[in-house]
């Protein structure tokens, strides 16, 4: 075989393996997916990582405020909560350097942040973006509550 098409084959394979993360035991995940308003002060940010096949074999790690969140794989999900009426930075790790999402919350509402897998030079890198309420439920309702914690990083640089 030549190496025109060994190259790409190889690449490729980044692309469509299946990285997998701890998954909560089920009675937690049960328990979470019945989502409610969090503690009185507080606002409940969900960070998932959508079901694409793209980069289907890459785990990609999650912060919330520059603390570790965990390590994502394809339909899983964390939950957090943080301090309502404030701005929160979600970052995650890409190619290059992590990108970074400003959140502002209100005290008792629920965020949903959608994490999705991006073709990048070498391998695939990673973006977040804010969806809406309806979006983020129906996801939730599908993925998996991931064991949170440990990122590959132990934390990240914050923009100022």
């Amino acid at each position: 075989m030549s190496n025109k098409i060994i190259l790409p084959l190889l690449l490729s394979l980044g692309f469509v393996g299946c990285a997998s993360v701890p998954k909560a035991d089920p009675q937690a995940v049960q328990q979470q997916k019945k989502i409610q308003a969090p503690q009185a002060g507080q606002a409940g940010i969900y960070v998932y990582r959508s079901n694409s096949v793209v980069g289907a074999g890459l785990k990609k790690d999650i912060w919330v405020n520059g603390e570790c969140l965990g390590e994502t794989a394809r339909g899983v999900y964390f939950y957090t909560e943080v301090e309502g009426g404030k701005t929160h930075i979600v970052s995650t790790e890409s190619e290059f350097s992590p990108n970074h999402l400003n959140v502002t919350t209100q005290s008792g509402k629920n965020y949903y942040v959608q994490q999705y897998i991006k073709p990048g030079v070498f391998v695939g890198g990673a973006n977040v973006k804010l969806v809406d309420e309806t979006e983020g439920q129906q996801a939730i309702e599908k993925y998996s509550l991931a064991v949170g914690g440990k990122c590959s990083k132990p934390s990240i640089q914050l923009p100022k």
